[in-house]
């Protein structure tokens, strides 16, 4: 194994066309250059990701993203030494365009291939910022997944606990459409309540009664929904300040859920010399979520380690680094890599949302 990988990473498993090139060493990683290419602006009139919309996009993005991450790390393609992608789980179409797109660099050039899950590549962000020693606890929290992770090395996940539902993501972006506010829901949401009375409404803690990390959502939009209508039909319509109260006391009922399994999921976890508790994911750039894992961290005398804010959302260094990491243990892919919508990381426990003829979904 050469002393330094660098690794093109690609990344399009959702409304984010990304590429990045990472340079990885034994001791550490540099991430030579990022480039993220949003489609807010594409889907905001629909109210969420348009799956055809955002896989067009992607086959019109990819390649040009790729020239800029090769520009701003000023390398030419050929001084890379192995080509990653997101290979799954994610909206087909998306991670279909990331696929291809990797494939014929690869075949162009002769770099060896690697499909990393965009899971993966979340769960492993601690070891690329801040070198996260094995193992650790990860709350991987996003707008498709929510679950508590044992990270015990690059392809060692064990699930604690997670959704039964609704990620708090998506939970996120349905109840800013709800209450009249614009996507993406979780800045929107948390902008809003920060001029908002968490205690007006008495939403509920979902499966707070049982033992257990496992989590639902789905009953607490409900309430909110009913809450928001129950407004409407006495005073014809919302305020803003019954959008922010909402909105204040929808995000409230989400931290306390995630703060208190987290509290479960810590006292889960092995006893080990630097225990740490890491999160990532999109929903992870909520501040009030940070700062209160970081009390549970702090609680527990433990680490915590939140990524900066560009490396929660989607991006491609963390597919670069997970290969780079990976590619010590297993052999490259073939151009057989095909895309999958659905990739569970802990392949050892039960679907928790059921499986379908494309295999499990988490």
């Amino acid at each position: 194994m050469p002393p330094a990988r660098t690794i093109l990473g690609l990344e399009s498993s959702c409304d984010d066309t990304a590429a990045a090139i990472v340079r990885v060493t034994d001791t550490d990683a540099t991430i030579l250059s990022s480039v993220v290419a949003g489609q807010t602006d594409l889907h905001a009139s629909y109210g969420g990701v348009v799956p055809e919309i955002a896989a067009r996009a992607h086959a019109e993005k990819l390649d040009i993203c790729v020239e800029q991450a090769l520009t701003q790390a000023k390398l030419p393609l050929r001084a890379v030494d192995a080509i990653a992608v997101t290979s799954g789980p994610g909206l087909i179409g998306g991670v279909v365009s990331g696929v291809m797109c990797a494939k014929g660099l690869a075949a162009a050039t002769g770099k060896p291939l690697y499909g990393v899950n965009h899971l993966a590549g979340h769960a492993l962000t601690p070891r690329l910022t801040d070198q996260t020693p094995y193992p650790y606890l990860m709350l991987l929290v996003s707008g498709g997944h929510c679950q508590f992770l044992l990270v015990s090395g690059p392809d060692s996940f064990s699930r604690l606990g997670g959704t039964i539902d609704d990620a708090p993501g998506e939970a996120f972006d349905k109840i800013a459409r709800l209450i009249g506010l614009p996507q993406p829901g979780g800045p929107a949401i948390e902008t809003a309540a920060l001029k908002g009375d968490t205690t007006r409404f008495a939403f509920p803690r979902p499966l707070l009664d049982r033992p257990g990390c496992d989590m639902s959502f789905s009953g607490l939009k409900t309430a909110v929904l009913r809450t928001r209508d129950a407004l409407i039909s006495t005073q014809q319509g919302l305020t803003r300040q019954d959008q922010s109260d909402l909105a204040a006391g929808f995000q409230a009922a989400v931290v306390d859920v995630l703060i208190e399994k987290t509290r479960r999921a810590f006292a889960a976890y092995p006893i080990a010399p630097n225990r740490t508790l890491c999160v990532a994911g999109g929903v992870a750039a909520n501040m009030a979520i940070r700062a209160g894992l970081e009390t549970i961290a702090k609680q527990n005398e433990g680490t915590f380690v939140a990524p900066p804010l560009a490396l929660c959302t989607d991006n491609a260094a963390m597919i670069a680094y997970a290969a780079a990491e990976q590619m010590q243990k297993r052999d490259p892919d073939d151009m057989t890599l095909s895309a999958r919508p659905r990739w569970p990381l802990d392949t050892n426990q039960p679907a928790m949302l059921g499986s379908g003829k494309k295999g499990a979904k988490a």
